[in-house]
């Protein structure tokens, strides 16, 4: 993926907290080559200031939030995803419209938001959705997520997910690996990803986002 150094514009600013959702666009903007400011909200998901800051920009009190050069709030890693794939196309991030692996790579990448990301919605706070068994629904959720990531497995491609051409899929698996049900479990059951988040995790761009994020 092919970087392209943007400096003339001004920076947006990236709201998030180290190893969460916020890591997914960090390496984006950094495969893009866009140079942006970090505002570190970890605490967010509890009552306090920081949280005070995110729902003043997303009234859903979730990261990542991208404040854009002209002020406007983006959120969502799939759309800053696309976003910055029409912005950039030079970087690689998504398929060309009309490229063959265009439909694949939307259907995957709504899938992997809207079907696997969501299920720490539930499994990060059970005591939410439900009080009164937690622990069974965090259970039940992450073993609904390991079904998915098997089912992922086998559609992924190699050396990148689509294939030969690495795109922000690859983004998306190295990090997501990094989080429950964690890397070993991928070793044992799904290899094939855990290849291809190591060769993105390797990206001269993505690297320090890794080391920044996942200093163990």
């Amino acid at each position: 993926m092919p970087s392209a150094t943007i400096s003339a514009l001004p920076r947006p600013t990236l709201y998030g907290a180290p190893g969460w959702g916020s890591t997914l666009v960090e390496a984006m903007l950094a495969v893009a080559g866009v140079e942006f400011d970090f505002v570190d909200v970890e605490g967010f998901d509890t009552p306090g200031p920081m949280r005070d800051t995110i729902l003043a920009l997303n009234p859903l009190a979730q990261i990542p939030v991208l404040v854009c050069e002209d002020g406007g709030v983006m959120t969502e890693s799939a759309a800053i995803a696309l976003w910055l794939s029409e912005r950039f196309p030079e970087s690689g991030l998504a398929p060309p419209p009309g490229s063959p692996e265009r439909a694949r790579f939307l259907r995957y990448l709504v899938w992997l938001v809207t079907n696997v990301y969501a299920t720490f919605t539930y499994a990060d706070y059970p005591e939410r959705w439900a009080p009164g068994d937690a622990d069974t629904l965090r259970d039940t959720v992450i073993d609904y997520r390991k079904r998915l990531w098997r089912w992922f497995e086998g559609e992924a491609r190699a050396p990148w997910v689509l294939g030969a051409t690495m795109s922000v899929l690859d983004i998306y698996v190295a990090i997501m690996i990094r989080w429950r049900p964690n890397r070993p479990w991928f070793e044992a059951h799904a290899p094939g990803l855990v290849a291809i988040a190591d060769r993105a995790a390797a990206h001269p761009a993505i690297a320090p986002v890794i080391a920044r994020n996942f200093p163990d």
